[in-house]
């Protein structure tokens, strides 16, 4: 499987007359999934399958699924009360006009009359409403798309940054473990110098005795069992590399590992040239950390 990063942007548009549509939806880092979705009035209704669709396509990070909408004015309807119309003749006919003084009324006249004509603005069409919800969905399923191919292909650059960094961890463990100071005869010579230099060149310990404390020495240094661990876990990661898919929580643990073993390392170093190892180690464990914290 493809190994994919936390972090993602993806937008896609659409309409339905008379309705146009806009999706943005974004990830960032989280320890777990948490999806925040925004939609309009009138669009509740697609929010359980919107969280769904999410659902399915994400394993963790913060997502925010914003949807858009604007609504095309549609014209107004003129519809003629013609009961009131009616109502209006019949009256005018009742009335005793005297034709040389008053005309008879027109047409756009009676039109006139406050009631007889009424705009009427267009209502809400359930159909078209269901037909955008449905064709928002198929939005969402486009940004969804677009965002995991952007998620894996920065996933892509992620893997082969942690490959470098493992590689340079299993070096340096390598470096490590074939480091001549860690030997008992190592140890000794340094213990020896160092009594030598205390005591002027008058050393009141015999090389039996110098032996002896040179091997307790080299015990309490011994970092055989973090050098294994280390290698352990560098074939640990680079296994969940190859598997891929959501590995994230995985990995962050390993890299907890390996710093622990890396601290223990340096704790332990009792040559100047294996503390330096042990310093570059560190440092390449954190850089690791840092990387772990954006895979999904």
């Amino acid at each position: 499987m493809t190994l994919a990063s936390m972090t993602g942007f993806a937008r896609s548009t659409g309409a339905d007359a008379p309705y146009r549509w806009a999706w943005e939806v974004k990830t960032v880092n989280a320890k777990g999934l948490d999806l925040r979705l925004r939609l309009p009035s009138g669009f509740d209704a697609i929010e359980a399958p919107a969280r769904a669709r999410l659902g399915a396509a994400l394993s963790r990070g913060t997502c925010y699924a914003t949807l858009t909408i604007v609504r095309d004015a549609a014209p107004p309807a003129v519809r003629i009360n013609r009961d009131v119309l009616a109502a209006l003749i019949a009256a005018l006919q009742t009335l005793p006009l005297d034709p040389h003084k008053v005309r008879p009324a027109s047409l756009d006249g009676l039109l006139g009359v406050r009631g007889v004509v009424e705009v009427v603005e267009a209502g809400e069409d359930e159909a078209a409403l269901a037909a955008a919800q449905a064709g928002a969905l198929r939005g969402l399923d486009a940004a969804v798309a677009a965002l995991v191919a952007m998620r894996q292909t920065e996933g892509a650059a992620l893997k082969s940054v942690l490959n470098e960094r493992l590689g340079e961890i299993a070096r340096l463990t390598q470096a490590a473990d074939a480091a001549p100071a860690r030997g008992a005869d190592a140890i000794r010579a340094r213990l020896q110098q160092t009594i030598a230099l205390l005591t002027g060149g008058n050393s009141p310990l015999d090389p039996q005795r110098l032996y002896q404390e040179a091997i307790l020495l080299a015990a309490k240094a011994d970092i055989r069992e973090e050098l294994d661990r280390l290698h352990a876990h560098t074939r640990a990661t680079l296994a969940l590399l190859r598997e891929g898919g959501a590995i994230g929580r995985r990995l962050d643990f390993l890299a907890q590992e390996f710093s622990r073993e890396a601290n223990t390392l340096c704790a332990k170093a009792n040559d100047a040239s294996l503390t330096a190892i042990g310093l570059d180690l560190k440092t390449q464990v954190e850089q690791l950390r840092e990387q772990v914290q954006n895979v999904e």
